[in-house]
């Protein structure tokens, strides 16, 4: 654990830029951005998600749902922006751990004269937008800092604050702007300072101070008053108790069933939404413009995240999601979408938020994502196939959804020739992309099994013949001979870490010679470190933005996936030990990683690089069955 004796109340450690930064937004100060990506962790509700730093600053949050407007963004800017800063000083070493399986984080601060313990979570289960915190000194005396900057829509709007006494008769903060209202409570409040409210007091052994935090509509009245202990004991048992049902004992135990936690807190709770990350803008490439919302539902993601969890036995949030997917893409199969919010609305413009300087000065920032408007053609393959797998676990298509995934590969066949914008949603000029076409062959061979293997009804001749004309142009075009290996897109000689899901899909057999070739091809052009893949070379793939990338996560776990199905057990192992490695120390992952700066890079936690670790070890401990390794289960 790292060691440090610094003021949390001043500055918080920047993440280094390997390229000079833009101009400082007005009113910035240098020492006062956010911290680095790896030092957050999560805290959740299943509407919502808050980071919060290793040193007790919440720099993230956005209520009441995951793609509201942030109530703090200090994590993309400044604390001028809004956060929730509770730590204690002169802090000379600092713990941190999620209690049991859940998302109550608690944190020890040792300091040379006492010790402190900080509970964070946002309770569950109780219909409310909260997030509760409990400081308690566990030896000697401590020092304890508090500071509660509330600035609502992304941190441009400074709220009208004031001080009032609640229905109990206790003192209360109110923060209010147009529509929003938040609600400090606790046993010791802030006071007003040059726009902001601070406190510093003394604990001695065995006191402790709650406070919990409210988002209400403005119009609305008061919420009671609730015990933070009994919230923090309740939260902590209901993750457990979901952790607990997965059906899983084999190997990197500690690291899936994490990954499964995140996946679960990403999972919008009424809605049955999978949203691909709780951040926005986190920067691909720092100090450049590769920054993108992902707070909305991709179909591709979730389709994934739900293969993942039905892998475990989770088949409740598979229903959930499959009812979120008829009520978002109901309609006319032409208008299908590839993302979607948690609601299932359709509308998400994107735009810029020039007000806020951006994480280590990358810009611009964005919120909505203009890639919705996007074709691409791989999406319903992926849809396809986590369908297939439900109905393989035992849970049957109703009437509604048999009929849309219908409609929707009647629409595919319509269109799987045509270039597409691919699954790195590229900017520049649509492509035939070989993955695209891949995951199109997909779509209708999952339709051709649900009439073969489940006695759904459908014209299958049809289909089988759709099905083998588009393999028959897979392989005549997205494969090189020269060179060995199936290309990104038709007429490329280069690779594309997507053409790791050939393997995933049961394009070829497992046996085919080319499936070996191409991982081999993939790891020489895209590994920038031992198991570490760019997505595509951003050199030669015309993706409309400036600058390059990091090594992506996901992908970096599809090539461990593709060993283990490869049965390539020792390198499969070895991979898997690396890369669950690379989580922070709470077990969460980002998008990507620099190995040189060794960072974290893009939005987190990222439920596609979660997912991915968790059938990549899926498929590992398959390949451990074959070679009756079963107890070899290296790391974790």
């Amino acid at each position: 654990m790292r060691t440090a004796s610094w003021d949390p109340m001043d500055a918080t450690p920047d993440a280094p830029a390997p390229r000079p930064a833009p101009a400082r937004a007005p009113g910035r100060t240098p020492g006062d951005e956010a911290a680095p990506i790896s030092e957050y962790a999560a805290l959740g509700d299943g509407r919502s998600v808050a980071l919060v730093s290793r040193f007790g600053s919440v720099d993230w949050l956005c209520l009441p749902a995951f793609d509201s407007a942030a109530c703090f963004s200090r994590l993309l800017g400044t604390s001028d922006h809004g956060r929730w800063l509770l730590t204690v000083a002169h802090a000379t070493d600092v713990r941190r751990r999620y209690l049991d399986d859940s998302f109550v984080l608690e944190t020890t601060y040792t300091t040379p004269t006492g010790t402190a313990v900080v509970v964070d979570a946002m309770p569950m289960a109780d219909g409310r937008a909260d997030l509760v915190r409990r400081v308690e000194c566990t030896d000697g005396t401590v020092e304890v800092r508090h500071e509660w900057v509330v600035r609502f829509g992304y941190g441009a709007i400074e709220p009208w604050v004031h001080r009032l006494t609640d229905d109990e008769g206790e003192p209360a903060i109110r923060a209010v702007a147009g529509p929003d209202a938040l609600l400090l409570r606790g046993d010791r409040l802030p006071r007003p300072s040059d726009h902001r409210h601070r406190d510093e007091f003394t604990l001695a052994a065995g006191e402790a101070v709650d406070l919990a935090l409210t988002w209400t509509p403005s119009w609305e009245p008061l919420p009671p008053r609730l015990s933070v202990p009994d919230r923090l004991d309740r939260t902590r048992v209901l993750w457990g108790l979901w952790a607990r049902s997965a059906e899983y004992e084999g190997s990197y135990r500690e690291a899936v069933v994490r990954s499964l936690l995140v996946l679960r807190l990403l999972t919008d709770v009424e809605t049955g939404g999978i949203v691909a990350a709780a951040t926005t803008s986190l920067p691909e490439d720092f100090g450049g413009e590769r920054n993108w919302d992902y707070r909305y539902c991709w179909l591709r993601d979730a389709a994934m995240t739900l293969e993942a969890l039905l892998e475990h036995g989770y088949r409740e949030e598979a229903t959930a999601w499959r009812d979120w997917l008829l009520r978002a893409v109901a309609g006319d199969p032409a208008d299908l979408q590839i993302m979607y919010r948690v609601d299932g609305g359709r509308d998400l413009p994107e735009r810029t938020l020039d007000h806020l300087p951006g994480y280590a000065g990358s810009r611009p920032v964005r919120v909505g994502n203009a890639a919705v408007g996007q074709v691409q053609n791989d999406v319903l393959g992926e849809v396809m196939c986590a369908l297939e797998l439900a109905r393989q676990s035992g849970l049957p298509d109703s009437a509604d959804s048999w009929s849309l995934q219908r409609h929707l590969v009647e629409e595919l066949l319509t269109h799987w020739r045509d270039p597409d914008r691919g699954i790195w949603e590229v900017r520049g000029d649509p492509q035939h992309f070989t993955h695209s076409k891949v995951m199109s062959w997909a779509a209708v061979d999952r339709a051709v099994q649900a009439v073969e293997v489940h006695g759904l009804d459908g014209p299958v001749e049809r289909w089988r013949a759709a099905r083998d004309e588009i393999h028959a142009d897979v392989l005549a075009h997205g494969w090189d001979e020269e060179r060995g290996t199936f290309v990104q897109a038709y007429g490329a000689k280069h690779t594309d870490a997507a053409l790791l899901q050939i393997l995933q899909v049961g394009f070829l057999p497992p046996d085919d010679p080319r499936l070996r070739s191409t991982v081999a091809a993939v790891r020489a052009d895209l590994e920038i470190a031992p198991g570490l893949l760019r997505r595509y070379p951003t050199s030669r793939t015309d993706d409309g933005l400036q600058g390059g990338e990091h090594a992506f996560l996901a992908c970096s776990f599809w090539l461990a996936d593709a060993l283990a199905r490869l049965d390539d057990v020792d390198e499969s192992t070895a991979l898997l030990d690396d890369l669950t490695a690379l989580a922070n120390d709470v077990g969460l992952l980002a998008e990507q990683y620099d190995p040189t700066g060794r960072r974290m890079a893009g939005n987190v936690p990222q439920a596609l690089s979660h997912l991915a670790l968790v059938r990549a070890v899926h498929s590992h401990d398959l390949a451990l069955e074959r070679a009756g390794l079963r107890h070899r289960v290296g790391r974790g």
